[in-house]
């Protein structure tokens, strides 16, 4: 092969590439969807009287969004951020993990691995295009309880998030 066939053929592995994506990544985090997310989750925050740090993370658990309330506490920083590394290490909820993670239960002791980043209480969400996981919502600041529903919400406000 010669240099213009080479180029030809890598022009048309990046086209085809790109049209597998979609226009906006659709299997891929972005910060627009991030952002996008992170505002409504906010909006229903504020509705509940909860002052929270909401985080949003890539399929490999890198922070893409991260934003706190005024009034937040400041250990709900760690906290939502391990939450959103959290869901996409086990491919499952915080709250979901909790219940495996009790005393006696199967993956119980877990959060002391993973140099300690490992969240074991409700308020992280695995987020999914199409039955694939492409990132994580972490949620803190108000009681588990409420982290736990703030983080079910922005699930379920992220299937309608277009980019």
């Amino acid at each position: 092969m010669d240099e213009k066939q080479i180029s030809v053929l890598v022009e048309e592995i990046v086209r085809g590439a790109k049209g597998k994506s979609g226009c906006c990544g659709k299997h891929k985090m972005t910060l627009e969807k991030a952002r996008a997310l992170t505002k409504a989750v906010e909006a229903r925050a504020r509705e509940m009287g909860v002052n929270a740090v909401i985080a949003v993370s890539d399929a490999g658990g890198n922070p893409v969004s991260v934003q706190a309330m005024d009034g937040a506490y400041l250990a709900s920083w760690d906290v939502a951020l391990q939450k959103s590394y959290t869901v996409v290490a086990l491919k499952m909820s915080t709250a979901e993990l909790a219940k495996l993670a009790a005393p006696g239960g199967s993956l119980y002791g877990i959060q002391f691995t993973n140099q300690g980043k490992i969240v074991i209480f409700g308020g992280g969400e695995p987020l999914e295009t199409d039955g694939k996981i492409v990132g994580g919502l972490g949620v803190s600041g108000g009681t588990a309880e409420q982290d736990t529903a703030l983080a079910a919400y922005g699930r379920q406000v992220f299937k309608e998030v277009e980019c």
